[in-house]
């Protein structure tokens, strides 16, 4: 009985030392672990911080890249409309040039060989604008009325007797089609300007209402002018009226047939270089 009451004790002893030494392991063990825990979060705070300092460099280099975008395309805006001053006098601006250029690629070359200066090519380009107008206005051109166009300059010449009476500068009411014709080609192009010019024969003339050949070219312009504003909506600002008399004539005075042929009314189409060359920057 002795005897068993010693082994049981040795055996008491025995586990209470081999717990007592796993159980000071295993808290070293978790001790450890807990340091390491603790330098594993310090590394993620770190890390952290130098990842949000990484993301704040790199959010103002992308703003720095955003704003010399800008800035470039605001150069390049301001460069494309930078105006370019020609030796034969006037401006032009490189978003002008650009679309010049566009239009001369439909310019006949040989026409376009025998441009010398940039001026020479800008009147190459409204002339080809101004043929493509006329070409496609059905403007047929017979014994009473006839198109030239010269460079930039297009001409149009209208019988007398396809607008007015003889003698008279009231418009006949078969001047409507030829006039609405007339207008299409002006009102296509917004930086027309028109001179309407009257001519009459040799022989004079004295009314109530007339007192001459000057004032009968003079009449005769303006009421071709007032009709193309009030009816075909022409602007008014485009246009300029003038009376030539009987002193600019196509051929000598000295038959009924020759007289008729200077009795006419002239439009002359003229090109505003500078606005046309505005609009097309502006498209």
């Amino acid at each position: 009985m002795k005897k068993i009451s010693v082994l049981l004790l040795f055996t008491a002893i025995t586990l209470s030392c081999v717990s007592k030494k796993k159980y000071l392991a295993l808290e070293h063990e978790n001790g450890q672990i807990k340091s390491e825990l603790q330098k594993t979060r310090v590394e993620k705070e770190d890390l952290e911080a130098k990842f949000d300092k990484i993301q704040a460099r790199v959010d103002a280099y992308n703003t720095k890249i955003l704003s010399l975008k800008e800035d470039v395309g605001t150069l390049t805006e301001e460069n494309n409309s930078k105006l370019e001053v020609l030796k034969e006098g006037g401006v032009i601006s490189n978003n002008a040039k650009a679309n010049m250029r566009k239009t001369l690629k439909n310019v006949d070359s040989e026409k376009l060989s025998q441009a010398k200066t940039l001026k020479d090519s800008m009147n190459l380009a409204v002339a080809y604008n101004l043929e493509k107008t006329i070409n496609t206005s059905n403007m047929n051109e017979d014994e009473d009325f006839s198109v030239n166009i010269n460079e930039t300059v297009v001409m149009i010449s209208i019988a007398d007797n396809m607008l007015f009476n003889t003698g008279s500068y009231r418009l006949s009411s078969k001047a409507n089609p030829v006039l609405q014709k007339l207008a299409d080609v002006i009102n296509s192009e917004p930086s027309l300007d028109v001179m309407v010019e009257g001519h009459t024969d040799s022989r004079t003339i004295n009314t109530a209402n007339i007192t001459d050949n000057w004032d009968l070219s003079v009449l005769r312009a303006t009421s071709v002018v007032r009709k193309l504003q009030d009816k075909f909506n022409v602007a008014p600002e485009k246009m300029i009226a003038a009376g030539r008399s009987s002193y600019q004539p196509l051929v000598e005075n000295d038959s009924r047939e020759n007289r008729a042929r200077n009795r006419r009314t002239r439009i002359i189409i003229l090109p505003n270089i500078d606005k046309f060359f505005a609009l097309m920057a502006d498209n």
